[in-house]
This record gives structure tokens, C-alpha cells and sequence, in this order.
């Protein structure tokens, strides 16, 4: 089966991954780490199947940092810890985890010896925050600059929560400039800017954003990235009305034209329609000459082939 998931996924999408089996989340997770890194296996390990000293051999050889929810700053007190691998960790006394490093370690471990502790989610749970930023092509000098960043940045972002059907309470706005230009002036900030009513709607949360953002600006500074954050998200299905829009109108309204932009925007590709302050021309936009084509996504970058 695990073959055959491998074959199918090459040959409708050209992308090669390979297959991990476990009896726990954790453990399907270190078996696909094992699957990449040992050849033997072909790309498929399945660990459920395997006889128990196998897989304490294999989880012996295999640093406990590899451990799917350990980063770097719990891995070095495991170590100190005398816990080096996967197989260290397996072996834990759960009651001494809990008391050293937290319950969710101690889950970790329950899951690497086979006990699940982790749901199956069959449907990704909606975010609770949206974050649009990026790096600067070029330095950003004014704020009509930023400004088209920023609004560019919402409109990324309202497009996520709308597909999750979620409206958000408040949006933070951040700038920055080059740390590591010394020479450079610097300067970083950011504002939180709340919402009088929840909203999806990308021109409300533009308003919003640019709001902060002339709060935030300050000339005279080299500005390399800026970003956005959408906060205190909700469902939309349970949005309250506003005092001042008893009949709903105005969301209606909201929805119908947002539901509009939205269909454009995926038939005609993005960034058809936009509000006016993300501009045209963005000469900030981040570089990408070095990106490879996108085969898999994008139908103008298909491979051409012509014949005689």
C-alpha cells in the first residue's frame, strides 16, 4: 500500500515522497524520517510490522532532536539530561518526563512507545491566527510604499480567513528595517489596531492596517520587511450584527462583494482585482529569478514540448 501511494503521487504530481506507518502519530512520523534516510527501506518503513528489537535498534540510532515536537531548546535539556536518541526517549519513566519537561512530553513519550495521545484530524482545524509578510525585492523608503505592501499583505490574508470562514476582531501590523545592515538606521514596531465590528472583508482590514500603519511610520528609515496578523479569529457563522445594521445589509453587502472578488481572482488569477492602495506596479515585491518553475500549480509554467 505504501508503495503504491508513492507510485500514484509521482506520477499525478512529478513530486517523490516517501511513506511512514506507526501505531501513533509520532511514531508514523519517525518512521517516514526513516524512510528518507535509510535507502534500504525504498521509501516505505513501516514500523507497526516490524519485530520489537528492530525498532529499538533503529530508534537507538537516531538523535532524539529528530523527535516530531522537540526543538532545539528541549533537545539540548534532554540531552543534558542523558536522553541522546529516539530509543532514550521511548524508554523514559513517563512520571519523571511530566515532572522535567511538561506534559507534552510526556505524551510524546506515551507516543513513541505505541500509545496513541494524538487525534487523527481528518479536516485541518481553522487557524487561529493569519500572518501575510515578506522580505523586501529592494529597501522601502516611503510610506506610500509600505503602504501597497501592507494592503497587498491583507488581501492575502482576508483571502485565507474567508476560505476558512472565519472573520477576525483585530489586526497587528508590524515594520521593520535591515538588523543586519549595521551602518543602517534601525527601527522596528508594530500596532495592534481592533475592530469595531468582526470582519472578513478585505477593505475594512485594509482601512484598519493602514490606519496602524500611519502610526507606525517613521521617514528617513530603509524599511526591508512589514507584515500583517489577523487576530482574535471566529467563525462567521456566528458573527453578532452590528447595533447600526440591524437588517444585516451591510454584511450581506459585504459577503456578496468579498464572494465576488474571491471567484475573480481564482478564474482570472491573483491579484485581478485589488483594492487601490496595493498598487501595480510593486516594485518592493520580493525577487524570485532564482525560483523553479512551478510545474505542479501554475499552467503558464508547464513544460512545453514541440515536435517536428
Amino acid at each position: 500500500m505504501g508503495q503504491d501511494i508513492r507510485r500514484r503521487v509521482l506520477a499525478w504530481t512529478a513530486l517523490p515522497v516517501c511513506v511512514g506507518i506507526g501505531s501513533s502519530k509520532t511514531l508514523a512520523k519517525m518512521a517516514n524520517h526513516i524512510a528518507k534516510k535509510q535507502p534500504a527501506f525504498a521509501g516505505v518503513c513501516d514500523l507497526a510490522s516490524m519485530p520489537a528489537a528492530e525498532v529499538d535498534a533503529l530508534l537507538a540510532q537516531i538523535a532524539v532532536g529528530e523527535v516530531w515536537g522537540v526543538g532545539r531548546k528541549i533537545g539540548e535539556r534532554l540531552r543534558a539530561a542523558g536522553i541522546a536518541t529516539v530509543q532514550a526517549l521511548r524508554t523514559a519513566p513517563p512520571k519523571w518526563l511530566r515532572a522535567e519537561f511538561g506534559v507534552v512530553m510526556e505524551r510524546t513519550g506515551d507516543e513513541l512507545r505505541g500509545i496513541s495521545c494524538l487525534a487523527l484530524e481528518e479536516v485541518a482545524p481553522a487557524k487561529q491566527q493569519i500572518i501575510a509578510s515578506r522580505s523586501f525585492g529592494q529597501m522601502v523608503v516611503t510610506e506610500e510604499g509600505l503602504a501597497e505592501a501592507i494592503s497587498t499583505y491583507v488581501a492575502r490574508a482576508a483571502e485565507k480567513l474567508r476560505q476558512q470562514g472565519s472573520v477576525c476582531h483585530a489586526i497587528h501590523v508590524f515594520v521593520m528595517t535591515n538588523q543586519f545592515r549595521p551602518n543602517d538606521r534601525q527601527y522596528s514596531n508594530g500596532i495592534t489596531i481592533p475592530l469595531r465590528d468582526a470582519s472578513n472583508d478585505t477593505r475594512a482590514l485594509t482601512t484598519a492596517a493602514l490606519a496602524g500603519l500611519r502610526r507606525l511610520y517613521r521617514p528617513g528609515y530603509l524599511y526591508k520587511k512589514a507584515g500583517v496578523m489577523l487576530l482574535e479569529l471566529s467563525s462567521g457563522a456566528q458573527r453578532q450584527g452590528s447595533l447600526f445594521d440591524p437588517a444585516g445589509a451591510g454584511t450581506e453587502r459585504s459577503g456578496s462583494a468579498m464572494a465576488a472578488l474571491d471567484a475573480l481572482n481564482r478564474r482570472f488569477g491573483r491579484d485581478t482585482v485589488v483594492v487601490g492602495s496595493a498598487g501595480t506596479h510593486k516594485t518592493w515585491a520580493m525577487r524570485s529569478e532564482n525560483r523553479s518553475p512551478r510545474y505542479t500549480t501554475n499552467w503558464d509554467e508547464l513544460p512545453r514540448v514541440r515536435a517536428n
